[in-house]
């Protein structure tokens, strides 16, 4: 049974207990066993995520440790990033679950790092989406953070989106929004996704917080910039979809407040790293 995998505690404990099942059978081979050393090592540059899960498994097992590398940081291919001990068997248990967090956390961090990058001496928010793998959301948008962006909503309670899937059966987005303004928590902001440029003048007139513009071109995002600078300041724009590292910079220069892309989570690759003894 699946706890609250948003729970640092919980979501450690279903990971050792998917891989440690009903034992190690290789500790029944172990006569005695020993302290021994060991280290985490990077086989590729990258940027680091994932320590406040692995010192969590630290503190469970009482595993003194020394941490050469924070989340947030780069590392260099051979890098040796962290050196831990404890006994030989409970090493080897472990092992595989320090890397699976560690290799998937830094390997969305890194990702999301590369659009940061793009993005250079550029004023505004690079956001990540609800494409999260079932039951990792809390700890793939954690690495998100880690490599430089920021979390957009983290579930359907945060924030009220109207999506074309909503709209197709709104006749009317000035009263919705009213009653919704009566009805939603008073922090609750609401973003209306638009696909067209009259729609997101629409959707500003109509009083919304936030407009998406999804799937436009530059150009027809930049005429909704203009109008949103003329008429409704206040209103937050962000470009959303078509978005690739290639194309980041344009959409970025286009004027919005932010810029969400799934791919920071759903297109990052693992980070190859191994654990050795020392």
């Amino acid at each position: 049974m699946f706890k609250n995998l948003g729970n640092l505690e919980d979501f450690i404990s279903c990971a050792l207990n998917e891989d440690l099942g009903r034992g190690d059978l290789f500790e029944r081979l172990i006569k005695e066993d020993f302290k021994a050393q060991a280290g985490i090592i990077a086989k590729s540059a990258g940027v680091f995520s994932g320590e406040i899960y692995i010192r969590e498994i630290f503190r469970r097992f009482d595993i003194p440790s020394v941490w050469k590398i924070a989340d947030g940081e780069p590392f260099g291919n051979r890098e040796m990033l962290l050196e831990f001990e404890g006994s030989y068997t409970l090493l080897l248990k472990l092992e595989r679950v320090i890397l699976n967090i560690l290799q998937h956390s830094s390997g969305i961090a890194s990702n999301t790092a590369a659009y940061v990058r793009a993005l250079d001496g550029i004023d505004i928010a690079i956001l990540d989406t609800r494409k999260t793998r079932p039951l990792l959301r809390e700890f793939e948008k954690y690495s998100v953070r880690n490599g430089g962006a920021k979390n957009h909503r983290m579930g359907l309670d945060d924030a009220l989106m109207l999506k074309d899937t909503h709209l197709k059966h709104i006749s009317d987005l000035q009263s919705f929004i009213q009653m919704a303004r009566k009805n939603i928590p008073w922090t609750a902001k609401i973003e209306i996704e638009s696909e067209d440029i009259a729609f997101a003048k629409l959707a500003m007139q109509s009083g919304a917080d936030i407009v998406m513009c999804d799937n436009m071109s530059i150009e027809a995002i930049k005429e909704v910039v203009a109008f949103r600078n003329a008429f409704h300041p206040n209103v937050l724009l962000e470009g959303s979809g078509m978005i690739s590292k290639d194309t980041a910079r344009g959409y970025a220069q286009s004027g919005v407040d932010a810029i969400s892309i799934g791919a920071l989570i759903h297109q990052a690759v693992w980070l190859d790293m191994s654990m050795k003894m020392l």
